[in-house]
């Protein structure tokens, strides 16, 4: 017995006491939750995309189109601005980001520790998150990886990119990736966008106080925006400006000189005034180069102070119908489109809708019989004539007898051009068609003299482009040249030799005709200084009414209508709206 007592209590003093026991136990639930942090920490960075997919991040390619005289249109595809480095802007620009973002960003590594005990304590403070600690290196991780979700994981990663971004690159460059990918505006990313859209330059040509006030909404943009609030945004900027001073990057009188700057951002022009067209020129564009992976600069034809004065008539006139203008050079260089009152209520463009143009494809028909030998003073009579089945009755009910060819054009009598036809043979017209451009889809019938076969607005205003242009042929064009951002040339347009589609002296009779329609026909309310001569239409019920005329340096088409081929009221026609419409334009 007393052996085994001897035994026992050897066992009792080699056994762990109950603390170190309860020690030993806490250290191996630490080591198993430690290896569990490890591990989640592993998976979670495995789950990371490649950093340097992530940090050449691409995007779809955006098209950049100019105007005429290679000034900016519009964009499209656009999500980040042009690639800016603090190189390449003035020094206060990333300056000011730093001092309001960022004051130690030179000094600490990719985590700022004083930052973020200083920001704990002013959040305990107040009680609530008043402040932030994430330095600009945390900062540009997280707009790597343009995650908002609030997890542990998106974190993790960003902390690691953090480390990595720093491991990688010096401070310029972390700010340069930073000053690229900070979103601040309508989605789009980087202070050049949103110089571009706010202040309408560059961020190589920004001021201290603009660059106060972009520097000013890197807190919460929507809240700071100089566009949505302005005074949010102005009293920011003035701190911004208060710590560039206290920091050295600025003079007290420079910040005084800025501060007096500050003002509510520029809204951008309202693009949608282009839309019709720049849908139209990225048709063409698409159409020329097929697909493209780089940016792109479309250079076009489009003249940006007619476009506005255009899109500005246009829905003062047709209430509660709809309606198109465009206008071209006498060569084809289309100068303005407008392909609807609003663009963001129907992206339709009626430019390019195929409609009944009723007597304004008359001259085709004319231009036949000129060409046959008749002339202006010709003697024509005015009456009912039928052709076959086919009996159509002057608009007005009335006949004239006997008249001038140039009186029946200008009062735009039907039996005319039909008895023309008849004498010189339905494919005369339709060969005269193809020869000015149109003829390939008209319809061999009676009722297409009388304009009854669709054409599009851009179609018929070519027609009359021909007769202006001497009775050269005429191709509409919208592209001048397409290069990328390097300035290489994709393409460029290389003008196709001009044929003579009628003769220049048919051409003149036709523009005398044309004349006489706005002087004393049914296009006078057109008449305007400087016009040279148009023609009216008008379809079936009244649901097409259109204008197609000219000036010394334009041919402009008009139409009016419904989208849904509904009549209008009886009294439009071709020479009500439409004619006030061009008159307004041209004046």
């Amino acid at each position: 017995m007393p052996r085994i007592k001897d035994n026992m209590e050897t066992v009792e003093k080699k056994r762990p006491s109950l603390k170190l026991r309860a020690l030993l136990w806490c250290l191996n639930l630490m080591g198993l939750m430690l290896a569990g942090v490890l591990v989640y920490v592993v998976v979670v960075f495995l789950q990371m995309p490649s950093l340097d997919a992530i940090l050449h991040e691409t995007r779809p390619a955006a098209i950049m189109f100019l105007d005429k005289n290679g000034t900016e249109i519009r964009s499209a595809g656009r999500i980040m601005g042009v690639p800016v480095s603090t190189d390449s802007v003035p020094p206060y620009v990333w300056q000011a980001i730093v001092a309001i973002e960022d004051k130690r960003f030179f000094k600490h590594g990719p985590i700022d520790m004083r930052g973020i005990t200083r920001a704990m304590v002013s959040n305990l403070r107040h009680g609530r998150i008043a402040a932030g600690g994430s330095s600009i290196t945390q900062q540009t991780a997280k707009n790597i990886f343009l995650s908002r979700e609030k997890k542990i994981s998106r974190k993790i990663q960003e902390l690691i990119l953090s480390y990595w971004l720093e491991n990688r690159f010096d401070k310029n460059q972390i700010l340069d990736l930073y000053m690229n990918r900070v979103s601040l505006v309508g989605g789009m990313r980087g202070i050049d966008a949103a110089a571009r859209v706010m202040f309408q330059v560059p961020a190589n040509r920004l001021s201290l106080a603009q660059a106060a006030q972009i520097a000013a909404m890197l807190k919460a943009p929507t809240t700071y925006s100089p566009m949505k609030n302005p005074d949010k945004n102005i009293a920011r900027a003035r701190i911004v400006l208060q710590e560039m001073v206290r920091q050295g990057y600025v003079t007290l009188n420079q910040a005084r000189a800025a501060a007096v700057e500050l003002a509510p951002a520029t809204p951008a022009p309202d693009t949608n005034l282009y839309r019709y067209w720049t849908d139209f020129v990225l048709d063409e564009t698409r159409s020329r180069l097929g697909g493209f992976s780089s940016d792109l600069y479309v250079y076009t034809t489009l003249d940006m102070e007619l476009q506005d004065h255009i899109a500005a008539i246009l829905p003062s006139h047709i209430g509660e119908y709809q309606g198109a203008v465009v206008a071209m050079s006498h060569d084809g260089a289309i100068r303005a489109m407008s392909g609807g009152a609003d663009y963001q209520a129907s992206q339709y463009n009626r430019v390019l809708a195929a409609r009944q143009p009723g007597s304004s494809f008359k001259p085709v028909t004319y231009l036949v019989a000129l060409e046959r030998g008749m002339t202006p003073e010709s003697i024509v009579n005015d009456a009912p004539f039928a052709i076959g089945d086919y009996t159509p009755k002057n608009y007005n009910q009335r006949y004239y007898g006997d008249i001038a060819l140039s009186v029946a054009f200008a009062k735009s009598v039907n039996s005319v051009p039909l008895k023309l036809t008849e004498e010189y043979g339905i494919d005369s017209v339709l060969d005269m068609a193809g020869r000015l451009g149109v003829g390939t889809r008209l319809r061999r019938e009676y009722s297409t003299v009388l304009g009854a076969s669709e054409m599009s607005l851009l179609d018929l205003t070519t027609i009359y482009a021909v007769i202006w242009n001497d009775g050269g042929s005429v191709r509409p064009y919208s592209i001048t040249k397409i290069t990328d951002p390097a300035g290489n040339v994709l393409y460029e347009r290389n003008p196709s030799d001009v044929l003579q589609v009628v003769s220049a002296d048919t051409a003149e009779y036709m523009r005398q005709m044309l004349a006489d329609v706005v002087t004393t026909g049914t296009g006078r309310r057109a008449n305007a200084p400087g016009v040279l001569g148009g023609k009216t239409g008008t379809s079936n019920d009244n649901r097409d009414a259109w204008f197609v005329g000219a000036t010394d340096s334009l041919v402009i088409g008009v139409w009016v209508g419904n989208d849904d081929f509904s009549p209008m009221d009886s009294k439009i026609t071709g020479g009500t709206i439409p004619a006030e419409i061009f008159r307004d334009i041209v004046e």
